[in-house]
């Protein structure tokens, strides 16, 4: 692989290009031989052998099985070598704590939920992590040293000027100016934090619906009402990280709430959040409201919405009624962004599918100038915890197969 413009050709740094371009093809592709990395990076054969011989050297790629179906002996295949590195991800949520550990090919080989109940925390939080991650490590069959980096992501997000939590006043005990510094201590590997909603856009742009957009918004819709910006291929958090909390948008239709931070909630989330789900259905003559949390609730309503046929279903109205509700929000968003693309992630928005996703669609083209287009979010399975695992194993990535040391 050649080197680009204003890139220094020395040996050693080419020699470092061409290992990261091949292992990345190997988690792409999955196994490959040696003539097929050769091909793919535009390597010579001899070159490509060399390449491999130093990868397998390092402990970063492993030769495992040989192509078959092919006339004549079956060449030898080359993988990424899932033990090189492991990274970790927490989804922290008023309640619980998921926590995940994955191999250097992203592949999960741990998880663990830590039930954390009570408005005041009974444990501290230092040690509600800890246990969540040691939890996951155990699953793995690892220790904690052996986990390259921790993301943890949270509602809310972490001031980068006071250190101290914001928007998130429903997570009891995470609000010390001196917590970033205990956990710190606490842990043996780098820990970043990032915003729960941001990660759930990083695992559809590395995953799902997303894939292969610089600029989009994620508007999300589960236990509160938010969004994630990422402009440029880049997530935009703000100055105070606080880009993207859609859920104190004042919007029409819903009382202006003053004092956003102190009540927790504010116009769109009044508007459009998942709590306002049932009363909105009892509201439209649907008389099979679930009981339970509000937000298993929200999706069991949405997901029997979409289902509904037409005519004065009040089921149906409810889904109508709900994309025009969603559409207000959006309107402002993309108004000011104008994004390529809206994908619709938390359960309260994939319940609905592309039933709800059509309704917000011609909502949105009547009120907003900007029209992008719309997709219902890919990553389903926790996608907050999937973010988390993805942000860690990019750094952990970068500095593992990193050759030129």
């Amino acid at each position: 692989m050649a080197g680009t413009a204003g890139t220094p050709g020395t040996p050693r740094v080419l020699r470092a290009m061409n290992d990261r371009a091949a292992l990345d093809l190997l988690l792409e592709h999955g196994p490959l031989s040696r003539t097929r990395i050769g091909k793919l990076t535009g390597l010579s054969k001899p070159t490509a052998s060399q390449l491999l011989a130093r990868l397998e050297a390092a402990g970063l790629v492993l030769a495992g099985g040989t192509t078959e179906g092919r006339p004549g002996p079956g060449a030898q295949l080359y993988e990424v070598n899932p033990a090189a590195a492991y990274a970790a991800g927490l989804d922290v949520a008023p309640g619980r704590i998921l926590a995940a550990v994955a191999d250097v090919t992203g592949r999960t080989v741990g998880r663990y939920e830590l039930p954390t109940p009570g408005r005041r925390p009974a444990v501290p939080v230092v040690q509600q992590v800890t246990d969540a991650l040691d939890g996951a490590v155990k699953a793995a069959g690892l220790v904690r040293a052996d986990v390259h980096r921790l993301v943890i992501g949270t509602p809310g997000a972490f001031d980068p000027g006071t250190g101290r939590l914001r928007y998130a006043s429903h997570l009891p005990g995470w609000h010390s100016p001196a917590l970033l510094e205990e956990l710190a201590a606490a842990l043996p590997m780098p820990v970043e934090y990032e915003n729960d909603v941001n990660l759930a856009a990083v695992a559809e742009q590395r995953l799902g619906a997303a894939r292969g957009h610089e600029d989009f918004v994620l508007l999300w819709n589960q236990e509160g009402l938010g969004a994630a910006l990422v402009l440029g291929g880049r997530l935009h958090r703000g100055w105070t990280g606080g880009a993207g909390e859609v859920g104190f948008l004042p919007v029409p239709g819903a009382p202006l709430v003053r004092k956003v931070s102190r009540t927790g909630s504010g116009g769109f989330q009044e508007l459009a959040g998942s709590q306002a789900l049932p009363g909105l259905a009892r509201e439209l003559g649907v008389t099979d409201v679930p009981a339970g949390p509000y937000t298993e609730a929200a999706a069991a309503l949405v997901a029997r919405a979409a289902r509904a046929g037409s005519g004065d279903d009040p089921h149906r109205r409810l889904l109508q009624t709900y994309a025009t509700r969603l559409a207000t929000g959006l309107a402002s968003l993309v108004s000011v962004l104008d994004p390529e693309l809206v994908v619709l992630s938390g359960t309260s928005l994939t319940a609905g599918g592309e039933a709800l996703r059509d309704l917000v669609q011609d909502e949105l083209e009547e009120l907003a100038a900007s029209r992008p287009r719309l997709a219902v979010g890919d990553v389903t399975e926790h996608p907050v915890l999937r973010g988390a695992l993805e942000s860690a194993l990019a750094t952990t990535r970068d500095e593992v197969f990193d050759t030129s040391r």
